[in-house]
């Protein structure tokens, strides 16, 4: 039976009917899926509510590297929705959405971010950002302050500088490492991402499950993702970093190997007192998913 294993896994995709599943759920939630051109070849995916109740506040959640949105949300959805017309957009060059323009910076996502969010007549919002859709929504924050109420950055390292990685604050030594874990292309790399992204990582899980996934999930648009991921890094200083004044819910794992929580006590000091940080123990940096009911209370209690 076992021989069979990777043979069965061309005729079925465990991945690809989760992703299913996934889907099935957003529609439940009260949710549709909608692809929206916002010119410049740029195309955004989202889901949207099918019914947006103005009477409602609106919460955007912004996904980060990794599987799409669906996946990184699926947990929190139905928490939100009946209070909430809920927005959870797939960044540029996730899940659905593309551009051919050759801006690859978080202040172009967050301003493709806004541009969504006008054409579904959203002119405030709160907005969760996980990891890079922190980097996005902190933009989002800093160039469109007036339409940001609320704002929750998880396991974000806006505060970090390219001179951390050659200090060894990160578990990998260089630009090169980062983009090979964080976009994994073989088994091995996702099980090594899965290591440094949570502190209790599943184990004995088969190649072909993980190459499954990796086809996919990680298999489209490679190249652009490293670019993202060059762009994080680039010249980037602290300094340089503007304040925002929107309350902040920082969120991090106490074991975060990816942003490490030096990041979060860091990103605290540079918002001033406008700024929460929430430590949750035993956790990593895939904390939305390794602990989410401690992640969605404290959502919770700041966002409601």
């Amino acid at each position: 039976m076992s021989r069979k294993s990777p043979n069965m896994s061309k005729c079925f995709s465990f991945t690809a009917s989760r992703d299913w599943f996934y889907r099935y759920w957003f529609t439940k939630s009260g949710l549709r899926s909608v692809s929206t051109s916002l010119g410049d070849g740029t195309v955004m995916h989202c889901w949207v509510p099918k019914i947006r109740k103005p009477s409602k506040p609106n919460l955007i959640l912004v996904h980060g590297f990794g599987a799409n949105a669906m996946w990184q949300y699926v947990e929190v959805l139905h928490h939100f929705t009946p209070r909430f017309n809920v927005y959870v957009p797939d960044l540029i060059f996730f899940g659905r959405s593309y551009t051919s323009h050759p801006d690859r910076t978080e202040s172009f996502q967050a301003r493709c971010l806004m541009r969504l969010m006008d054409l579904q007549g959203v002119k405030r919002m709160s907005t969760v950002g996980i990891s890079y859709g922190g980097f996005v929504a902190y933009s989002m924050a800093v160039q469109y302050p007036q339409a940001l109420d609320r704002l929750v950055l998880c396991c974000t390292g806006v505060c970090l500088e390219e001179k951390d990685v050659k200090a060894g604050l990160f578990p990998v030594k260089s630009l090169e490492e980062a983009k090979q874990v964080l976009m994994p292309q073989t088994p091995n790399k996702l099980r090594e991402l899965m290591r440094v992204s949570f502190v209790r990582p599943a184990t004995g899980v088969p190649s072909f499950f993980l190459s499954d996934f990796i086809r996919v999930m990680c298999s489209q648009y490679v190249a652009e993702k490293g670019e993202l991921i060059q762009e994080i890094l680039k010249d980037r200083k602290q300094l340089n970093l503007p304040k925002i004044r929107q309350p902040t819910l920082l969120v991090w794992g106490e074991q975060d190997q990816i942003f490490p929580l030096e990041l979060g006590h860091r990103l605290k000091r540079h918002i001033g007192d406008s700024a929460e940080l929430v430590v949750i123990k035993n956790a990593g940096h895939a904390v939305n998913l390794e602990k989410p009911k401690e992640f969605i209370k404290h959502l919770k209690l700041f966002l409601l």
